[in-house]
């Protein structure tokens, strides 16, 4: 498994225009904010975390269809699920979802800190965003990978990943800026819906490799 993340890793990196394209897009989705809301500069400091998770959430969606298609299209896909046992595919899907995550959405949280000043963010509301994107983030590629493993067989099913990915992801967004807020204002909790969020995580990391190998062995079938 170890020598898979790695290959995984290796290949995503090979492909830097995805992970370029995903920061691109972030920063576009920030950028043009402050052309919408105005140049309120305490309205965007308010509505800072809301906008960095939404932003994240939207350039992480971009991949999720990249997730199983290479391996589709060079058949070593069938070869995987022929070849492997149901509890053994789950993990190859599992680790495939670690690496996804390594290469393109955690430099979507290293760059949240530097969005953040964009939106005129105080230092706890920053450190608070990045803590919960770096515990929510994985959620939705685990909940991606589900949407992946349907749409994998179809053609153009992009758009179709990111129909039945958004639906799910709404419990993270929710917790995910609900901790941010709770970070700097009070009487709102920050620990509470932290550790929700970190337990929607673990939820996922159980359950979207299951579902996700499951799916995958009926596109087979």
């Amino acid at each position: 498994m170890g020598a898979l993340f790695v290959r995984e890793v290796r290949l995503g990196l090979r492909s830097g225009a995805g992970i370029l394209i995903g920061v691109l897009f972030f920063l576009a989705v920030i950028a043009v904010v402050p052309f919408g809301v105005g140049p309120d500069l305490k309205l965007l400091a308010r509505i800072g975390a809301a906008m960095l998770w939404i932003g994240a959430l939207l350039a992480t969606l971009l991949g999720l269809d990249r997730l199983f298609q290479a391996d589709r299209d060079d058949g070593s896909l069938d070869l995987l699920i022929m070849a492997s046992e149901r509890h053994l595919l789950t993990l190859t899907v599992l680790v495939k979802c670690l690496a996804h995550w390594t290469v393109s959405v955690l430099p979507l949280v290293v760059a949240s800190p530097l969005l953040g000043l964009f939106m005129n963010m105080e230092p706890a509301a920053i450190g608070a965003t990045t803590a919960t994107l770096l515990v929510g983030t994985p959620a939705i590629t685990l909940i991606g990978a589900v949407g992946a493993a349907v749409a994998v067989s179809l053609p153009r099913g992009g758009l179709l990943v990111s129909v039945i990915v958004l639906p799910l992801t709404v419990p993270v967004l929710i917790f995910g800026v609900s901790a941010s807020y709770g970070a700097v204002e009070d009487p709102a909790p920050f620990l509470a819906p932290f550790l929700i969020l970190a337990a929607i995580t673990l939820f996922f990391a159980v359950l979207g490799p299951l579902a996700a190998a499951a799916a995958l062995k009926s596109s087979a079938d």
